[in-house]
């Protein structure tokens, strides 16, 4: 499976950098326009509709239509693990249903006085067989501009 990393520092304390990447409107503020994203229902782990913070068990189904072309595809996510401690704290989504033969995201923080540390580490995997393992290295080129809209749009949020 491939991976992909990226890396960025915000100058805001890592419990308002958490509390915001906790929530669906986080993931609805972190995406850009041209994914068209549509949150079509969020789910928490005890079956709760709209759960105010994306806990263990909670299910995120969306659909997206990048650059409004194509048919929308559909995507599901799972929080498969959260923590939080003194100066650090993480959560993971796998999708469950969607594009990819396989997608973990792991979102991890990291407290460095008053600034805190995000980094977001994708393990994927393309459908297609073999065509899609020896291709995924090119996915890079269409997670490089997500994911810097992501990094950017959280320091101008929470800065």
């Amino acid at each position: 499976m491939a991976v992909y990393q990226r890396r960025t520092r915000v100058a805001a304390p890592l419990d308002e950098v958490w509390d915001f990447h906790s929530r669906v409107t986080g993931l609805e503020a972190l995406t850009p326009g041209w994914m068209n994203l549509r949150v079509e229902s969020v789910t928490g782990p005890d079956g709760e509709p709209d759960p105010g913070i994306l806990e263990t068990g909670s299910r995120i189904d969306a659909s997206m239509r990048p650059f409004g072309i194509a048919p929308r595809q559909r995507w599901t996510s799972v929080i498969t693990d959260r923590d939080r401690d003194e100066g650090s704290a993480h959560f993971r989504d796998e999708m469950e249903g969607g594009p990819f033969r396989c997608w973990e995201h792991t979102h991890r923080f990291f407290a460095d006085g008053d600034e805190t540390v995000v980094d977001d580490r994708v393990v994927y995997a393309l459908p297609f067989g073999g065509v899609g393992e020896a291709v995924s290295r090119l996915a890079r080129v269409g997670f490089e501009p997500m994911f810097r809209f992501r990094h950017r749009r959280t320091r101008e949020l929470l800065e």
